[in-house]
């Protein structure tokens, strides 16, 4: 490995300060307080100084996705442990664990999760850490062939399923093709929309009613989508 220079330690060094900052920002404020003056009057340098650092407001925030991704993705992987024996096991803890940190971090969620692309003119950052971590689920899912089947009037998914297998190759995650049929497509779309759904309503209080009992309703929610998908 070749040691950095000083100059390349001190850039790295305001680099680290800088991201530090704009995540405090982002933790205490949310996005919108992100702003390379406001990082810049933190840190006592010119906000035209920032530019060597960064491009522009929106290539800081996409770094900071990034680095939350980054840091999810080891989180999510750690829950998915693979010395439990039970595969069913494994999975509510990614689940659970998910849940955990989003209400832990609400304002980062909402970066990453409740951006428009439109807006965001970011990459799906998340699509690594998100396929990354499904893909030993449908790989060890013991109960394949017994996956929920697609509706009847669901429209044809061929398309779907191809975009799927893509990811997964863009990504460099070597998947076998019956792990990716029609179904597990389903399978996804179903465990997605219901945990993303029931996660983005907690955090951001957009219940219809007071929620109780948060915990037991998101187990609830659980257990029924894995009795729906076949899992049990």
């Amino acid at each position: 490995m070749t040691e950095l220079s000083p100059r390349e330690r001190a850039r790295a060094a305001t680099e680290h300060d800088i991201r530090r900052r704009a995540r405090m920002l982002l933790a205490e404020h949310g996005s919108d307080a992100v702003t390379l003056r406001a990082i810049a009057r933190e840190l006592g340098i010119t906000a035209p100084a920032l530019y060597r650092y960064y491009s522009s407001r929106e290539d800081l925030l996409g770094q900071l996705c990034d680095d939350i991704c980054a840091e999810l993705s080891e989180d999510l992987s750690a829950a998915f442990d693979p010395a439990s024996e039970s595969f069913l096991d494994r999975t509510f803890a990614v689940c659970r664990r998910f849940r955990s940190w989003a209400l832990a971090h609400p304002k980062e969620f909402a970066l990453v999760f409740a951006t428009p692309k439109d807006r965001a003119q970011q990459p799906d950052r998340f699509a690594g850490v998100f396929l990354s971590i499904v893909a030993p689920m449908l790989w060890e899912n013991p109960n394949v062939e017994d996956k929920v089947k697609e509706p009847v009037d669901l429209p044809d998914l061929s398309a779907q399923q191809k975009s799927l297998a893509d990811a997964f190759s863009s990504e460099g995650i070597e998947m076998p093709p019956e792990a990716l049929d029609a179904e597990a497509v389903y399978f996804l779309m179903r465990w997605w929309v219901r945990l993303y759904g029931h996660i983005a309503l907690e955090v951001f209080g957009r219940f219809p009613f007071d929620l109780f009992h948060a915990d037991q309703l998101f187990d609830s929610t659980l257990h029924e989508l894995a009795e729906e998908s076949g899992l049990t």
